[in-house]
């Protein structure tokens, strides 16, 4: 391979991967945390801002006694929880997330030619446009939080906990109404900055099965310089490229299954509840536009893990076209008969699941909707009956 061709995949990933490292989830090297001063420093990190907000909250449930308090602090718990999973699997799995990228330097990962350079680029922009999107949403919402108190107009704190102390009086009052910002902040940039970084795998994923679509349509195109080797063997380079895709998906579902499925789980109730907040609140107040904020960032999130799922599942469904597409009919019999094996392992696409038990698609993302709404219309009747 031509070294000019070669491409970094793991540059798009940097600005997560600093951030993540601000955050405590991202230890220097190719292993895990070791004992070392930046492991203290993740531990405080992860302790003083999620663990002790989340559990506030949770204790402050067993005091409030009717159903529109108890679900003001729910709507929000159940997305602190997502991100409580997300940061423990990321710690504790960030050697296979390593490995995942050191996959990106096999020869069978990288571009052959300057198209399929185009074709990466082409893929990740979408992704650089949902990353903005999602930082602009997490900031944005954060900051509607913050606005009342700054202009002074603030009573409560934007969430119910409780504290061993009276936080009513100042400055103890904007002290802990600060702290809860942070700590909003934190959760916003965690779930931020691992989702991107799981979508982004998944967008590695799709340009490989259009890379291989790509070599596929190439392979016998001996004649204009195109491949290297023999049809036969440019062949078998498609059949190996594939199975190192295959494996590379295994591999990142080590570290991102178990993060999907409490994800899908969780998002249509918290969709739901989150409608149902906007329902009790005056329209246009900053507390309806930070909850406002919150409900696209939330909907947005679960609907892009959908939408790559489901663009690899396209992708990985267009390779057996492909094959097709290439100078077949002029190839001896041996390797039209290879070519038809491969092909009818093609037949089948890829599709992203969470332990078998969810498809990553478009149809998975309406089932969440339907839910969310089944949900709100629950807590409207609660709430009226």
């Amino acid at each position: 391979m031509d070294q000019t061709q070669s491409y970094d995949w793991n540059a798009t990933f940097k600005p997560n991967l600093r951030v993540m490292r601000k955050l405590g989830l991202w230890p220097e090297g190719k292993g895990s945390y070791k004992l070392e001063l930046y492991t203290i420093y993740a531990t405080f990190m992860v302790t003083f801002f999620p663990a002790c907000h989340i559990i506030a909250q949770f204790i402050a449930v067993y005091f409030v006694e009717d159903l529109q308090s108890a679900v003001a602090i729910i709507y929000v718990s159940l997305i602190e929880i997502i991100a409580s999973i997300k940061i423990y699997f990321t710690m504790r799995r960030t050697s296979v997330i390593k490995k995942c990228m050191e996959t990106f330097k096999k020869d069978w990962f990288q571009p052959k030619n300057q198209d399929q350079k185009l074709i990466i680029l082409e893929n990740f922009k979408l992704w650089n446009f949902v990353f903005k999107m999602l930082y602009a949403s997490c900031f944005s919402c954060t900051f509607f939080w913050f606005l009342p108190l700054l202009l002074g107009e603030r009573e409560n704190l934007p969430f119910i906990a409780w504290f061993p102390f009276d936080y009513s009086k100042p400055p103890y009052f904007e002290l802990v109404y600060f702290y809860q910002i942070l700590c909003t902040i934190y959760l916003c940039l965690v779930h931020v900055s691992v989702d991107t970084t799981i979508f982004g795998l998944k967008v590695c994923i799709g340009c490989q099965f259009d890379m291989l679509s790509d070599n596929l349509r190439r392979f016998a195109s001996v004649a204009d310089g195109s491949q290297n080797g023999t049809p036969l063997e440019n062949l078998i380079k498609c059949v190996i490229h594939r199975k190192e895709i295959l494996k590379f998906v295994e591999s990142c579902g080590q570290y991102f299954n178990m993060i999907l499925f409490w994800h899908l789980i969780i998002s249509g109730v918290s969709i739901g509840i989150t409608m149902f907040q906007l329902t009790l609140l005056k329209p246009l107040s900053s507390e309806f536009l930070s909850i406002l904020w919150y409900g696209i960032a939330i909907t947005s999130e679960i609907s892009m893990y959908c939408w790559f799922g489901n663009e690899v599942k396209v992708k990985s469904n267009l390779v057996s076209y492909a094959a097709f597409e290439s100078d077949w009919t002029s190839l001896p019999n041996d390797v039209k008969r290879s070519l038809m094996i491969f092909t009818q392992k093609l037949i089948e696409p890829l599709r992203i699941s969470v332990f078998n038990l969810f498809d990553l698609s478009l149809e998975t993302f309406k089932r969440i909707m339907k839910t969310a709404w089944s949900y709100f219309t629950l807590l409207t009747q609660l709430n009226s009956s």
